[in-house]
């Protein structure tokens, strides 16, 4: 999956989740499997395109 697909992907569930909380509340089932699945996606980008940061140790 390229980088723009992903980040279409997080936006398109980002946006989904927002309609789900609004519809059924921030506890609701669904609105807990929605978070999830964007915190999936959100997880897969950091891994694939954001450099890992350590602490240098003098």
């Amino acid at each position: 999956m390229s980088k723009q697909e992903l980040l279409k992907r997080i936006e398109n569930k980002r946006a989904q989740l927002i309609d789900i909380v609004a519809e059924n509340g921030l506890t609701s089932p669904q609105a807990i499997q929605f978070s999830q699945e964007l915190d999936r996606l959100l997880n897969s980008y950091n891994s694939l395109y954001i450099k890992k940061c350590t602490p240098q140790i003098s």
